[in-house]
């Protein structure tokens, strides 16, 4: 693809703003660009070599997207964030693949699964413990269900000192090749369970940036994410075969975007996670060995100007997940010159922002922004536009698709 987002941005975002105008969407709109979105599925795919991608259904949120993803070679599967989503996923999105990427302990949701033949031969529940497994059965005993399907989450972290020091998100308690082997048999011996996969996630390589300032810092990070990765892999390898030695695991899912050519060297996987990279988030700007294209960013209407070189634009808050920073702020992109107001930032109303850029704007324009991650955009708009270039390079809005919030699902 062209790469005028990165060489001449002023005209790539004016471009876009120019279709949707022609579109006359109204702002917010969501606007994904369909040739951005081509670069980072094919950039994906060339980054895991040959090993199948599971696509994190979190970090996009648009049914349409997903489904159209999977039938591409190369993805297989999706990593769902909700009991009930993963039902939806299963059934009306017919998605044969659907693993559950965290625990669940709601009754009802699990219950709904269970009586549901199509979607609990096709989803895959998070397990890390007993409680876990009591839960399942809690919503349905196992003499009035059929055979659920889970999966272990094996903690991925890194911990020096027994444990004093640790590296990575706070997930699972399983971490020891031990733990791994008793929580294996406790399933096995668990009537109306079927246990046929393992997930792993390395937060501590695939979520931090190793391109940000400072060469001393990068180093670091460098020097700690190829350690971990190494003790990830022996540990994490003999955990799976001693999980092997108690059932026959249909797959192995780990990483995430930031961690797929790291991930793909460890045999023990059969399948990677992957989902901000599709939509290029400004979060993966901080990385060294890929750079995705912003292929979903969102507009705003300018709709107050307190100050010649401020404007208010209606909405802004689309703040991201993970610890509380100027990184979770989606980043104004366009027209450029465009910062936060540091005692108001982005708000959940209006947002104003100061710079020479704002001096060229008049009430009724638009303000192009890029979002942190991926999910965060789809909750709060009802639809987004796709568009495209054309062969004439001319870009248009060609389909405008509905986001879980259009259609009328909030799973969390």
């Amino acid at each position: 693809m062209t790469e005028e987002w990165r060489t001449d941005p002023d005209a790539y975002w004016a471009a876009i703003d120019a279709a949707v105008r022609a579109a006359r969407l109204s702002a917010p709109v969501l606007a994904i660009d369909a040739l951005a979105l081509e670069h980072n599925i094919a950039d994906l795919r060339r980054r895991a070599g040959g090993v199948p991608i599971r696509v994190a259904s979190k970090s996009l949120r648009i049914r349409s997207v997903i489904s159209d993803i999977l039938r591409r070679d190369g993805f297989a599967g999706v990593l769902a964030y909700t009991v009930d989503e993963a039902r939806w996923l299963a059934t009306v999105a017919e998605i044969p693949d659907v693993l559950l990427g965290y625990p669940s302990v709601s009754t009802a949701a699990l219950a709904a699964l269970i009586a549901d033949d199509e979607a609990r031969a096709r989803v895959t529940l998070l397990v890390d413990s007993v409680e876990h497994l009591d839960a399942v059965d809690v919503a349905a005993p196992p003499s009035t269900r059929g055979v659920v399907r889970v999966a272990i989450d094996l903690d991925a972290s890194l911990r020096y000192a027994r444990g004093l020091v640790h590296l990575g998100v706070r997930r699972s308690p399983v971490h020891t090749v031990g733990d791994a082997k008793t929580l294996a048999r406790t399933i096995a011996a668990r009537p109306g369970l079927a246990l046929v996969g393992v997930m792993s996630y390395e937060a501590q390589v695939a979520g931090v940036a190793n391109d940000v300032d400072g060469a001393i810092r990068n180093q670091a990070i460098g020097v700690v994410q190829s350690r971990s990765m190494r003790e990830l892999i022996r540990r994490r390898g003999k955990a799976i075969a001693a999980i092997r030695d108690v059932a026959d695991l249909e797959f192995v899912n780990a990483g995430g975007t930031g961690s797929i050519e790291a991930t793909a060297a460890d045999p023990s996987v059969t399948d990677i996670a992957a989902g901000s990279g599709f939509f290029g988030g400004h979060l993966f700007d901080g990385y060294a060995h890929f750079r995705p294209a912003p292929a979903m960013s969102f507009g705003l209407d300018v709709v107050r100007r307190p100050a010649r070189d401020i404007v208010t634009t209606l909405g802004g808050g689309w703040i991201a997940s993970g610890p509380p920073g100027l990184d979770r702020l989606p980043r104004p992109v366009w027209p450029a010159d465009l910062s936060y107001v540091p005692a108001e930032a982005a708000g959940e109303v209006q947002t104003p922002l100061r710079g020479h850029g704002a001096r060229r704007l008049d009430i009724g324009d638009r303000v192009w922004f890029r979002h942190t991650k991926s999910g965060e955009p789809a909750e709060h708009a009802t639809e987004a536009a796709i568009i495209d270039r054309g062969a004439d390079g001319g870009p248009r809005v060609i389909d405008v698709v509905p986001t879980y919030r259009g259609e009328g699902k909030c799973f969390l």
